[in-house]
């Protein structure tokens, strides 16, 4: 059946907060036109009737994926058939990437590395490990002579983990970071990430998974049911979200790395896939307010986002940062402030790259939304 049609199939889930449930689904995907038909799995009838999603690409499907079809958000959970299985699990291999310690600095030129080789990031989050979950990740290399300074250098700060996708994910990561040794990848690949950003063999930038059963096993690590706790200060600090809009166009990376040129610090980072209801309640402040309030509202949950919490020296960063971010219309700022953040990123007032904490007093509460409330 799905090799004659061309459809793809996956197991679906969504939490209902009515009911307190977890609803089960068949999600079904026609390439031909991009049509999707969903099945009610417990009730085993019809639940969407196949029709056009607004902004549902093909790109978008892959196990663990977020999307949001009538205002709910589903996750797709595995695959459904083998045919849709044999086709995908190659075609969208996932990875685990690691910024290391000595570049969480350069992560915004890291991360546009990543986009610019046209991976696909599915989740991202700033940690800082302790010594044992350090020595339960690099658990193949105890006993080995490099074995402690490796755990003493992976928890002396925030690293970034990321799960990456692409048609042979492993391979094409692993040949973007370069050799082991960064002194070797300066001779032997100078574009390589190691080449540009390491310094030496332990110091060397970034990690990859160097097999199918090690990137599984290490993006569950960091992305599995067990959480590891964020590096939010929760102090002096204001919230800055890159938009669906711009993730989507891989301007992500480009956006981190004018905010750290700037001068900002970035001490807390997580992608965020966000439900309506909680895009809702994070903009409540504007129902009413603001015309645009159901438009901001839909941008937010079409899609990932990633979040920061913005650091930096003096007094009312949340002011100051808001500054720099521009004005809320593109081309208002492309006018009056060309070099402020939505001027340079931004396309329209809704899809303006980037929410930044209007009030000082607030900085702290949208902080406090993502980094505890919903990171947890």
């Amino acid at each position: 059946m799905a090799s004659e049609d061309g459809r793809f199939a996956f197991d679906a889930e969504w939490y209902d907060q009515h009911a307190a449930l977890i609803r089960k689904y068949q999600f079904l995907f026609y390439p031909k036109d991009s049509t999707v038909e969903m099945f009610d799995i417990k009730n085993r009838r019809l639940f969407l009737k196949r029709s056009c999603i607004d902004g549902l690409k093909f790109e978008d499907l892959y196990v663990g994926a977020t999307v949001n079809v009538n205002s709910r958000t589903l996750t797709l959970v595995d695959y459904s058939d083998e045919y849709t299985k044999n086709i995908l699990s190659s075609k969208k291999e996932k990875t685990l990437a690691l910024i290391k310690p000595d570049a969480v600095l350069k992560f915004g030129q890291i991360f546009n590395a990543i986009y610019q080789s046209r991976f696909l990031v599915c989740n991202a989050k700033m940690v800082r490990l302790t010594r044992g979950e350090a020595e339960e990740f690099y658990a193949e290399h105890v006993g080995k002579a490099f074995f402690d300074n490796l755990v003493r250098f992976m928890t002396s700060g925030p690293i970034i983990a990321m799960e990456l996708m692409k048609d042979g994910a492993i391979g094409a990561w692993r040949e973007l970071l370069g050799p082991t040794d960064s002194s070797k990848a300066r001779s032997d690949a100078p574009n390589s990430i190691r080449a540009m950003f390491g310094t030496d063999q332990t110091q060397n930038a970034c990690h990859g998974s160097d097999s199918t059963m090690s990137a599984q096993r290490e993006c569950n690590f960091f992305f599995g049911s067990k959480v590891r706790r964020n590096t939010a200060m929760h102090q002096g600090s204001t919230c800055c979200i890159i938009k669906p809009s711009a993730v989507d166009t891989n301007k992500a990376g480009e956006i981190m790395a004018a905010i750290t040129a700037q001068g900002y610090q970035v001490t807390g980072l997580q992608m965020f896939h966000m439900e309506k209801a909680n895009a809702e309640e994070f903009f409540e402040v504007y129902k009413g307010v603001v015309a645009e309030y159901i438009d901001m509202v839909n941008e937010l949950s079409s899609g990932p986002c990633i979040v920061l919490e913005v650091t930096g020296q003096g007094d009312n960063i949340p002011t100051k940062f808001r500054e720099f971010v521009g004005p809320a219309d593109p081309e208002i700022a492309r006018h009056l402030r060309p070099n402020t953040l939505r001027a340079k990123f931004g396309h329209t007032k809704i899809n303006n790259a980037i929410h930044c904490t209007d009030l000082p007093e607030d900085g702290a509460l949208e902080v406090e939304y993502f980094f505890r409330i919903l990171s947890d």
